[in-house]
C-alpha cells in the first residue's frame, strides 16, 4: 500500500484526525492498525495516510458524509474512540471537509 492514498476523482471526503498521545502504548498500537483493517472494510472508505512527530495527523477518505457517518458508529469504533479518550490522548480534534480538488503524482507500484 502506497502512503499517499489513491483517491478518485472529487469530490470526496477528508476526515482530519490530529493528536497528541499520552505516554506508554496500553494496547494503542494494535488498536490503531485494527481501526485500519476495518475502516477499509467500510462502504464508502477510499483511503488514508497518517504520520507521527510531535502530533498525530491521521486522514481518512470517505466517497460521503453517509460513510463517514456509519464508520463514527461502527461498535469496535467506538470502543477505540473510549479507550482514546480515557488513555491514548492528551488531545485531539476531528475536522471534516469536501475535497473540491486533487493534483499530483502518484508512483505507479504495479512496476
Amino acid at each position: 500500500m502506497s502512503v499517499i492514498a489513491n483517491t478518485p476523482k472529487p469530490p470526496y471526503y477528508a476526515v482530519i484526525f490530529t493528536s497528541t498521545r499520552t505516554e506508554g502504548d496500553d494496547g494503542y498500537h494494535e488498536a490503531a492498525d485494527r481501526m485500519v483493517e476495518l475502516a477499509q472494510q467500510q462502504t464508502g472508505f477510499l483511503g488514508i495516510e497518517s504520520a507521527r512527530e510531535c502530533i498525530g495527523i491521521t486522514v481518512s477518505y470517505w466517497a460521503n458524509l453517509d460513510s463517514i457517518k456509519q464508520w463514527k458508529a461502527n461498535t469496535e469504533h467506538i470502543e477505540a474512540q473510549k479507550m482514546g479518550r480515557q488513555s491514548w490522548y492528551d488531545t485531539f480534534k476531528i475536522r471534516i471537509s469536501k475535497v473540491e480538488r486533487d493534483y499530483g503524482q502518484l508512483i505507479d507500484e504495479s512496476h
